[in-house]
């Protein structure tokens, strides 16, 4: 399984990516081995996940995700927004 992710970073920042280890790819975050923009705004939470079939879908919705506002991020963490349906066409 691959997996799209959203983390909330200690300053309150988002940050986007994607793995095919969730657990693995947040303590990576959390222990300063994941991405260098999240070394220095830790710690991380999870905020958002999807799953997904392939490597290439879960690249792609994280190339979608990393395409909207930070509203638009928020309410799809929340839960209030199917972009989905506006991004992955």
């Amino acid at each position: 399984m691959n997996y799209t992710y959203i983390i909330k970073c200690a300053d309150s920042t988002l940050y986007t990516g994607w793995t095919n280890d969730l657990d693995k790819r947040i303590k990576a975050h959390n222990s300063g081995k994941g991405a260098k923009y999240t070394k220095t705004r830790r710690p991380v939470k999870l905020v958002y996940y999807e799953e997904h079939e392939t490597k290439n879908e879960a690249m792609s919705r994280e190339y979608a995700i990393k395409q909207l506002t930070r509203r638009e991020k928020e309410l799809l963490i929340q839960g209030n927004g199917n972009l989905c349906e506006k991004e992955c066409g």
